[in-house]
C-alpha cells in the first residue's frame, strides 16, 4: 500500500477525500452529536471537511486505493487550530451553511480550543478516516506512521482528540497519551485530548 499527499489542484481527488471522510464518520459519535439526523449528516459533512482542507497548513494524505485519509495541520506556538485564513476572509457564514447545527459546531470548537495545547509548535491530527468496510485492516496505523515518520515530525510533538474508545486505543499504540480528562459534550459523547511527544518512538 502506498500513501500520497492530497493535491488541492486536482479536482477529482478532492471529491474522493470529502466523500471518504463523510462515509468514514457517518456513524462517529461526535459527528452524530453535531448532526443528529442521518440524512442531514451525510449532506453536511462534506462542507465541514472542506473547511478543514481549506486551512492554510492543512495536509491530507490519501491511500492510493482511496480507502483511507488523514488530515493534519502544522500549528505554530500560540496558533488557533481553526482561525481565519490570511487576509481575514473567514469564508461562508456557518449559519448559512449548517443552519441550526452551527451552534453545536461553535460550542464544540470552543470546548476543544480550551483544551488544545498552544504552548509550542506541533502537528495536529484534525481527522483520520477509513472506509467502513476496510476498518481493522491496518490503514489507520499506516496513515499515522506515514506522517509521524517524516523528518519534520521527529522534532515536533503531535496532538489530537480521539472521538471514540476504539480510536483512542489506536492512538495509544502509536505513542499518544491522554492529556487531562476527557471532554464531555452536553448530552453527548466524550472526546479524549491526546498528546505525543517529539521523542516518542512507538
Amino acid at each position: 500500500m502506498s500513501i500520497t499527499m492530497y493535491d488541492e489542484g486536482r479536482g477529482p481527488e478532492r471529491s474522493v477525500v470529502l466523500d471518504l471522510l463523510a462515509a468514514a464518520f457517518q456513524d462517529d459519535p461526535v459527528v452524530a452529536w453535531l448532526f443528529p439526523d442521518p440524512v442531514e449528516r451525510r449532506r453536511l459533512q462534506p462542507a465541514y471537511y472542506a473547511g478543514l482542507l481549506a486551512q492554510p497548513t492543512a495536509e491530507a494524505y490519501l491511500t492510493t486505493a482511496g480507502d483511507g485519509v488523514a488530515v493534519w495541520l502544522e500549528l505554530s506556538a500560540g496558533q488557533v487550530p481553526f482561525g481565519d485564513p490570511p487576509g481575514g476572509d473567514a469564508g461562508p457564514d456557518p449559519l448559512a451553511v449548517f443552519g441550526p447545527h452551527a451552534e453545536r459546531l461553535r460550542h464544540l470548537g470552543g470546548l476543544l480550543a480550551e483544551r488544545h495545547s498552544h504552548a509550542e509548535q506541533h502537528l495536529y491530527l484534525a481527522c483520520i478516516g477509513v472506509r467502513p468496510d476496510r476498518r481493522g485492516s491496518g490503514l489507520g496505523s499506516a496513515l499515522l506512521r506515514h506522517r509521524l515518520a517524516q523528518p519534520d515530525a521527529e522534532n515536533l510533538p503531535a496532538y489530537l482528540e480521539a472521538s471514540s474508545a476504539r480510536s483512542r486505543d489506536l492512538y495509544l499504540q502509536h505513542g499518544f497519551e491522554d492529556l487531562g480528562t476527557p471532554v464531555q459534550l452536553p448530552d453527548g459523547p466524550l472526546l479524549w485530548p491526546m498528546w505525543r511527544s517529539a521523542t516518542s518512538t512507538r
